[in-house]
């Protein structure tokens, strides 16, 4: 039976931004950060930023974040919320932290390249694929790190990836507060009550910031149309997925028939090669015939001969069989020759 949401989905732009993206909401990212990002004395204060970067060069790419931030210690932290699966969104993670680094550069010639750290912070409504092989983790903490001690070699530098699809647990299994917010983040269009689980200051207001009921009009108007947004990305996505997996389909079973074809054809070289066997064979066997049909017609030549001879010289055709122990008949044959 469907029950209508009481809560606005977190996924959606709309509900993503007045959730973490509002002045007045500032406590709750503050407590998200403070839960995926592992920063020493935590996040105390914090400063919403223009979400737009420009490159240095006006060729550069612009890059439109979904929330950037600045702590009260000058950290800056860009969020993104991506639902649509993106083949190369580890290196937009990437490019998009480099635009606050390169802002913080400064053209006086003593600056001595001191930076402030930078946080990316990603929740994915996808899985990574083949990208990454466990999928059984669905919290990713992204740091410079020497390959040789395996020790973090640059801390002021982190991608937090937070993959959604892979978070299974329920809500007794919940360990710690990634979890918790991992659990609203894919749960609150889900739930009519708050859980015994996420029952403290910080999840009570969520709720009450989310719920559809206590939105003004134009409010539920921005968010409605939010809704269908995500809902046409998901059944868009949905449908990818689909034709991908009929394709990949396809794929396999065209292996498995050129599979097919190729054993037939091995069991046909294989068969080729037993009759090339089989006629040489033959032919080996033709040979020894005919080195023995020359063997005898060369031994009757000879006996011939001989019989010719004897003839000749008066010999009796009976005497000639006795001595040679060749046929009466073999030998009248010579002399009818002669």
């Amino acid at each position: 039976m469907y029950t209508k949401a009481r809560y606005i989905n977190p996924l959606t732009d709309f509900g993503f931004k007045r959730i973490f993206g509002t002045e007045s909401n500032k406590d709750l990212l503050i407590d998200f950060l403070n839960a995926v990002l592992d920063i020493e004395g935590g996040i105390k204060d914090l400063r919403y930023d223009n979400t737009e970067r420009q490159g240095r060069a006006e060729i550069d790419r612009r890059a439109i974040f979904d929330l950037y931030c600045i702590t009260g210690k000058g950290e800056h932290i860009i969020v993104e919320m991506q639902n649509v699966r993106q083949d190369y969104f580890k290196d937009r993670a990437l490019y998009y932290a480099s635009f606050p680094i390169q802002a913080q550069g400064e053209k006086n010639k003593f600056w001595d390249f001191e930076l402030t750290p930078v946080y990316s912070v990603n929740i994915l409504n996808f899985k990574f694929g083949n990208s990454l092989d466990d999928e059984k983790q669905y919290f990713y903490d992204v740091r410079l790190t020497d390959k040789i001690s395996h020790r973090i070699f640059y801390n002021k530098l982190a991608f937090i990836f937070m993959e959604l699809p892979n978070f299974v647990k329920k809500e007794h299994e919940l360990d710690d507060n990634i979890d918790r917010w991992m659990y609203v983040l894919k749960h609150l269009t889900e739930l009519q009550d708050l859980p015994d689980a996420l029952r403290n200051r910080v999840f009570e207001k969520l709720c009450r910031v989310a719920e559809i009921a206590k939105m003004k009009p134009e409010e539920r108007k921005s968010y409605d149309q939010s809704l269908k947004e995500y809902r046409d990305m998901y059944l868009m996505e949905n449908a990818l997925e689909k034709k991908e997996a009929l394709l990949k389909e396809k794929d396999v079973k065209i292996q498995e028939k050129d599979a097919e074809i190729q054993e037939k054809d091995v069991k046909i070289q294989e068969k080729n090669i037993e009759i090339q066997v089989k006629n040489t064979e033959i032919q080996t066997k033709n040979t020894e015939i005919q080195e023995i049909n020359a063997e005898l017609k060369q031994a009757q030549e000879a006996n011939e001969t001989m019989i010719r001879i004897l003839l000749e010289a008066g010999v009796s055709v009976e005497k000639i069989a006795a001595s040679t122990g060749l046929g009466i008949a073999d030998i009248n044959r010579v002399r009818k020759k002669l």
